[in-house]
């Protein structure tokens, strides 16, 4: 029915009955309650169907997706679509809801067509790299990601994919060079210093794989990744020690390796305790005050500058324990937090509020 037909039928309702039989009449107000209801209704559901719009069902779509319930935001995601077919939004997430339920093809046809026109954002481009790898199609997951990669040079996340996909394909040095890539390209993104932290530490590498793993463990600093990283951070120490002279393999080391090594070369009378929460608090202690004293200015780095911070605010100790005690011995980590209850506090106080800023111009390697 028509607006207009609506109000003329409406206004006749309530104006005919003074005109009809006292009978006609009687029974005409008694249906009135109930035919204003209809009518209600009849103008109020257009309107509220209108603002089921794209938007407002991707919203709903989202909030099963947080439930974990795809097959649900599914549902709604594929009406969303064809309302707004051309918003990437919507098809990237109905693209992953497919992908959580292992339906690749449809999850392929939902985004790809944005890949092909280069309409797509660098998430797009991940999402799509991700489903061909599921699919077993690593030559087309490599062609997105470097399509990816030259619209946004700039994506730590898809240099992570990529070199992910580079491991999977027996290719660890393209694999290293695409998280180093990651690296030097979006700093604060944890995902390269991940995989290039387990890359170097099965390497003979003995350098980066402790300051790529300590940077690791600031940006992402309560996972089930973290405790991993920690692990090899007090094994990679006790590596890095291994050699009475660690300035013995030095050869193709840049300027900061050299450095780095010197410093800590100067540490080796205290590796005779052990390597361990206690003893690689004074070791690193140390190496901040030889470092400061003679290659800061010509080095700066934000990990070192996050130390020297805690340990001239009394956060250091905490911070070291927190580092290795756990991967040490946990019982020992436990009864150090109970008899350092203010230590600990503060420490725990100063991650928790920190703003961790790593910056574009500190890349040494």
């Amino acid at each position: 029915m028509k607006t207009t037909e609506s109000l003329r039928f409406f206004y006749q309702l309530f104006t005919k009955p003074f005109f009809m039989h006292s009978s006609e009449r009687f029974y005409l107000y008694q249906m009135k309650p109930l035919l204003l209801s209809l009518i209600l209704v009849s103008f109020l559901t257009p309107a509220y169907a209108q603002t089921e719009d794209a938007q407002t069902l991707h919203e709903n779509a989202k909030k099963f997706m947080r439930q974990g319930d795809y097959a649900n935001a599914t549902v709604i995601l594929v009406r969303a679509f064809e309302q707004a077919p051309g918003d990437i939004g919507i098809a990237k997430d109905l693209a992953l809801s497919y992908y959580m339920q292992s339906d690749n093809n449809r999850a392929l046809n939902s985004l790809k067509p944005f890949v092909d026109k280069d309409n797509a954002d660098a998430q797009a481009y991940q999402i799509v790299g991700m489903v061909y790898k599921r699919m077993s199609q690593p030559k087309d997951a490599e062609k997105v990601y470097k399509k990816g990669l030259k619209s946004y040079p700039e994506s730590g996340p898809l240099y992570n994919d990529y070199g992910e996909l580079l491991w999977s394909m027996q290719d660890s040095q393209g694999a290293i060079a695409q998280w180093e890539n990651g690296i030097k390209a979006e700093p604060s993104f944890a995902g390269n210093y991940y995989n290039a932290t387990k890359f170097y530490y099965l390497s003979p590498d003995k350098i980066w794989e402790l300051i790529y793993g300590e940077i690791f463990v600031n940006i992402e600093s309560y996972s089930s990744r973290t405790a991993e990283i920690k692990n090899l951070l007090l094994e990679g120490y006790k590596k890095l020690f291994s050699d009475p002279d660690l300035l013995t393999n030095s050869k193709g080391k840049n300027k900061f390796e050299i450095a780095y090594l010197t410093v800590m070369n100067k540490q080796n009378s205290i590796v005779l305790r052990g390597i361990g929460a206690e003893s690689l608090t004074m070791i690193r202690t140390r190496f901040l005050l030889d470092w400061y004293r003679k290659y800061a200015n010509n080095f700066p780095f934000f990990l070192f500058d996050m130390q020297k911070y805690m340990a001239e605010n009394d956060l250091f100790q905490a911070y070291n324990q927190w580092l290795f005690g756990t991967a040490e011995n946990l019982g020992t980590y436990q009864n150090w937090v109970n008899t350092h209850p203010d230590q600990y506090h503060a420490f725990t106080e100063y991650l928790k509020n920190r703003n961790l800023k790593i910056p574009n111009d500190q890349y040494y390697h």
